[in-house]
């Protein structure tokens, strides 16, 4: 496929047969105000919104999509992540692995500006803050004023269980709990 030169080369003829979530391929056809505009499978328009994109893209750019949303006014959007929760394990994946590849710890927290979210994790700082949120309930992380710390094992257990003590460690978890 080549680069759309007439917007009205790709116009809908037919109603799209697609579902919010689906996967398809997209290739990136012009940028816009708003974003960018990808013909969907060889058949639609759709809009990948500039907000929501968190890599560089090409005009004429084949890659893999998901349809975000299907409007009532027959226009589709477009995301470049698999939309709602099913994207927060893999995002949480990649959260901790960001954590394991840094020391245990990274400097980006929910305070921290969309721009560097984007930046660290290739993410909307929305989906960020949902899989950090998932990753604090499991207690695998701390939230700390200046960035994200990694749980360890006893640490967890410790807050989990306690069936260890919790003066031993030095995380700021348990010290909020000592000081108590």
């Amino acid at each position: 496929m080549r680069p759309i030169e007439n917007k009205d080369k790709w116009a809908d003829k037919k109603p799209p047969d697609f579902h919010e979530g689906q996967k398809v391929k997209i290739m990136i056809s012009r940028r816009t105000e708003m974003g960018f505009i990808a013909v969907i499978n060889g058949t639609h328009q759709g809009i990948l919104y500039k907000n929501q994109v968190f890599q560089p893209l090409k005009i004429g750019q084949e890659i893999d999509g998901f349809i975000r949303k299907l409007r009532d006014d027959k226009k589709i959007d477009l995301c470049l992540q698999k939309p709602g929760y099913k994207a927060i394990d893999a995002v949480s994946r990649k959260i901790l692995d960001q954590l394991k590849e840094h020391g245990g710890f990274i400097p980006v927290t929910d305070k921290s500006s969309p721009e560097l979210v984007g930046d660290f994790f290739g993410i909307s700082k929305k989906t960020f803050k949902k899989a950090v949120g998932k990753l604090y309930k499991k207690r695998l992380i701390v939230l700390e004023k200046n960035g994200i710390r990694m749980r360890n094992e006893k640490t967890r257990k410790a807050k989990k269980y306690g069936s260890y003590d919790v003066s031993a460690c030095s995380c700021v978890g348990c010290k909020k709990d000592i000081d108590q």
